[in-house]
């Protein structure tokens, strides 16, 4: 098992590789609205110009991601997956299930196929309930994405994945979803953050799912080379354990896996994510409980893997993104994550296995998650009710 002490300075040269987006774009278009759109300008705290426009507006949006077109599915939590086209212009889609809304559940997170435009399959989370709302977990369905009508809708619904074991509570499903980028060793496998329910202990558990990051093939079968093969059956599907609610995950320029979670009271963190190491929940950690009671640092014990990057007081880290895109050239290499508590993206460089904190683009908004466009923009979404779809570009481009 390999382990790293946390490192979080070094020199200022960000990666320049080229990176390896999360789908693959058959077509570049450029998402922009074709009618009059709002603007304002944004400026981060190391000097970073951007403008942001505003594309569309939607209730509680938690997701979304582009298809090979240009054009974007969203996600929101009362359970409703809207396609948006290029002209901010949005259509509900049907066939959807119902899900468990409410808390910090509903609908989460969707994510194509790395062969959609061959296949047409999404992979789409959700919170679920089987005894009527007294527990709950989250699972993954897989379903073909259907646009010979006039109304996109969802068929042939598969179960891929289910969160274990149904628990009350609605917090800290985390279930994001990211496959693993086509030309390495990971391409074509699935990724899935299962946070740990706000039980703490079962993410040291290796009898049930929580707390971990869950490795799958893209029809839901376990790939033989997972790294617990020798902890139970249920362990066969991990890739990494002791998390406690992963809200980010994406893949660097060198097929390397990152997440980032939420800290108890503060303590949330940035991951180089590898297979069979254990990130140390609730054992250690840069927080404490809400309490107040003290949880031992990192530096306590080295046996567990301390992440790259953390916060203390919280910025609430939400989705992640490591951006290449064209648009804003400078932050090409840098993993960048929307924030809850920070209101606006932190953007981190990352170089070998270290990372560190180098801006804030605050506007004084919760936000839910980032994606890099095909246009080579980064696209923003917002939290909560009434909340922005936003473009952001470099200011003057």
């Amino acid at each position: 098992m390999i382990r790293r002490r946390s490192q979080r300075r070094f020199g200022p040269k960000p990666f320049t590789r080229p990176h390896l987006p999360k789908i693959a774009m058959a077509a570049a278009i450029a998402f922009a609205a074709t009618v009059p759109a709002k603007a304002f300008e944004v400026e981060g705290s190391a000097g970073s110009k951007l403008t942001a426009t505003e594309i569309a507006t939607f209730d509680q949006p938690w997701s979304m991601s582009f298809l090979p077109d240009g054009t974007l599915l969203v996600a929101t939590k009362p359970g409703i997956l809207y396609h948006v086209k290029n002209d901010g212009t949005r259509t509900e889609i049907g066939g959807m299930w119902d899900v468990a809304f409410g808390g910090q559940g509903g609908l989460g997170d969707v994510v194509p196929h790395p062969d959609f435009a061959a296949n047409g399959l999404v992979y789409i989370s959700s919170a679920e309930t089987v005894d009527g709302g007294s527990t709950f977990g989250a699972v993954v369905n897989r379903a073909r994405l259907d646009t010979s009508g006039d109304t996109p809708k969802l068929v042939d619904v598969q179960r891929i994945w289910t969160q274990e074991p149904k628990l009350s509570g609605r917090g800290h499903y985390a279930h994001r979803i990211a496959f693993g980028p086509e030309g390495t060793a990971q391409a074509g496998k699935l990724f899935i953050t299962s946070g740990d329910r706000q039980r703490q202990t079962p993410s040291q558990d290796f009898s049930n799912n929580l707390g971990k990051i869950i490795r799958l093939n893209d029809d839901g079968t376990l790939p033989p080379d997972n790294p617990f093969q020798d902890r139970g059956e249920m362990a066969k599907s991990f890739w990494s354990v002791g998390h406690r609610n992963p809200l980010g995950i994406d893949f660097d320029g060198s097929g390397r896996l990152w997440t980032n979670e939420m800290g108890p009271r503060h303590g949330d963190e940035l991951n180089l994510t590898q297979q069979a190491d254990n990130y140390g929940w609730p054992v250690v950690s840069w927080g404490d409980q809400y309490s107040g009671a003290k949880i031992p640092d990192h530096d306590t014990d080295t046996s567990f893997n301390a992440p790259e990057a953390y916060w203390v007081p919280s910025i609430g880290p939400s989705g992640l993104e490591i951006f290449t895109g064209s648009a804003i050239p400078e932050w090409n290499g840098n993993a960048v994550m929307g924030g809850l508590v920070a209101r606006g993206v932190v953007r981190v460089a990352i170089e070998g296995d270290t990372a560190r904190e180098v801006e804030r683009i605050s506007w004084g908004e919760r936000i839910r998650d980032v994606e890099q466009g095909p246009d080579g923009a980064l696209y923003v979404l917002e939290d909560r009710g009434g909340a922005r779809l936003l473009k952001l570009t470099k200011a003057g481009s």
